[in-house]
């Protein structure tokens, strides 16, 4: 596999170490005896989302307990490249990421498939510019330094901003860094933009001074979030996952109504808490959000784009085929 597929995994070691610790206690998730409960894996959800709802309320605890199953949050949500390592390693069952880090990830090792899929994020992630930058176009990004999570959205964002705007990609360099070390790096002015996601963009427009010179919905993203599961886990549980997944759907149904009952879910003070124009923005994302639904063909077209563009932008070599890894949920049998 490409050197540069592979950084991905290196840059996400320090991530994955903690992932692991939290699962060092994690037992096989395919039960005892019989009658036992099977115990699916799920990095928790922190303070805000349907599924911290779910976990508070204990309507997730129902719903896969009429299944046999039952819940252990393992970890905490996060990238994706670690969370794939956590699943290739026996540590998580499920997990959430992006379809442009789903591929980078199965490049390097196929040890899961995608079971669902989740529209486009247009409003909360793109490339962040401070608003005293002067930077007003995709085009002033030329000569600049840009900061990205290797292989995954962050690339993918201003990879393709660039590509909309026939900026040459040599044009602009990105520096790779762990998104957790990314904001200061903006904020210090050792970088010129930084091109992420929700879980960081949210809290940078509404206390930091920045905005967004172009958002997914801009630029015509296609980066679409997934939802995987451990290849033997499904094989072993494929009840399981369906309840889940029907579980996240109809979740996510519901926060798209009441987008307010999901923020501030645990607690409403501390540093997972928003409030003022982060909570805004926070609620403003979650009832633009998506449900997960069935990976369509549709779906499957859009993911082999997703696969073409990375190879042509060299950051993978030729281009992934995704379906042999996609899960149709409405049956629980593989995509042909």
């Amino acid at each position: 596999m490409a050197a540069l597929v592979k950084r991905t995994f290196v840059l996400a070691a320090i991530a994955l170490t903690a992932v692991a610790s939290a699962c060092s206690t994690a037992h096989d998730s395919t039960g005892g005896g019989a009658g036992s409960a099977v115990t699916i894996r799920i990095p928790d959800p922190g303070n805000s989302g349907a599924l911290a709802l779910g976990k508070k309320d204990g309507s997730l605890d129902a719903a896969l307990a009429k299944v046999g199953a039952k819940v252990e949050w393992t970890g905490t949500a996060g990238p994706f490249a670690p969370a794939a390592q956590a699943l290739d390693n026996n540590q998580l069952d499920v997990a959430q990421g992006s379809i442009t880090s789903a591929i980078a990830a199965l490049a390097q090792k196929p040890g899961f498939k995608l079971f669902a899929a989740v529209a486009p994020d247009k409003v909360a992630e793109g490339i962040l510019v401070k608003d005293s930058s002067g930077i007003k176009t995709v085009a002033d990004l030329a000569g600049k330094k840009v900061v990205v999570w290797h292989g995954g959205s962050s690339e993918y964002l201003l990879l393709k901003a660039l590509a909309r705007d026939n900026v040459p990609a040599a044009a602009v360099t990105r520096v790779y860094l762990q998104p957790n070390q990314s904001a200061a790096v903006l904020h210090s002015g050792q970088v010129d933009a930084w091109a992420t996601w929700s879980t960081y963009s949210i809290s940078e427009r509404a206390n930091s001074g920045e905005h967004f010179l172009v958002s997914g919905g801009d630029i015509g993203s296609q980066n679409y979030a997934i939802w995987a599961v451990r290849n033997e886990f499904q094989q072993q549980h494929p009840a399981v996952v369906k309840a889940f997944y029907d579980y996240l759907h109809e979740a996510g149904l519901k926060q798209q109504q009441h987008p307010e009952d999901t923020v501030n879910v645990v607690h409403t003070a501390g540093p997972d808490a928003v409030e003022g124009r982060e909570k805004e923005l926070t609620i403003e994302f979650l009832r633009a959000a998506a449900t997960a639904s069935p990976i369509t063909d549709a779906d499957k077209a859009a993911f082999t784009e997703v696969a073409k563009f990375f190879a042509d932008q060299q950051v993978t070599e030729g281009v992934f085929d995704v379906a042999p890894h996609l899960i149709d949920i409405t049956t629980s049998a593989q995509i042909r």
